[in-house]
């Protein structure tokens, strides 16, 4: 396995640990409004699952404006319940998968139109290495949010991905 695969790999994992920790709460925290980077924790896992699905568009071909256009409508939306986000990220997750197994070469490179940034060079590796940096950014202020709320978080760490996937050395 390929390091940002390997990379995709612990983000989905450690997306899954989160997920887990609110699950293990009452309901109610999901939507529990704090104030902090996200008005709820809701807000914060739509917010993963858009831009990781606009990611996945990005990666597939759909130029990044459009992507944009299709998922960050997506944003503010919220599911009822963390069962629906399990299950909406395993879906995406299979998707990502996928398109990995049909890669042959991360480091190929294709103009990235972003209309935040500009235009530039970039590799399906580069992508798949800020998919998790923006994963493990969010995860942390979702720790953050549920402190504010009263719960503690959960480790969710690579190191911590390395000893509970020990085939992840190779």
């Amino acid at each position: 396995m390929n390091h940002p695969e390997q990379m995709y790999h612990y983000h989905v994992w450690a997306s899954q640990i989160i997920m887990q920790r609110i699950q293990e709460l009452p309901a109610t925290v999901l939507h529990q409004e704090v104030n902090s980077s996200f008005p709820t924790l809701a807000h914060a896992l739509s917010h993963m699952y858009a831009v990781d699905q606009m990611w996945y568009l990005v990666l597939t071909g759909t130029s990044m404006p459009e992507a944009l256009q299709i998922c960050m409508t997506r944003n503010g939306e919220t599911f009822a319940t963390i069962e629906k986000y399990f299950e909406r990220n395993a879906e995406l997750s299979n998707q990502y998968l996928n398109w990995f197994s049909q890669q042959t070469d991360l480091e190929q490179t294709f103009l990235l139109d972003n209309p935040f940034a500009g235009v530039r060079q970039t590799s399906f590796a580069e992508m798949v290495l800020h998919l998790v940096n923006h994963g493990t950014y969010h995860r942390g202020n979702i720790s953050t949010m549920l402190r504010q709320l009263g719960h503690a978080s959960v480790m969710n760490d690579y190191f911590r991905f390395w000893y509970e996937n020990p085939n992840t050395a190779e």
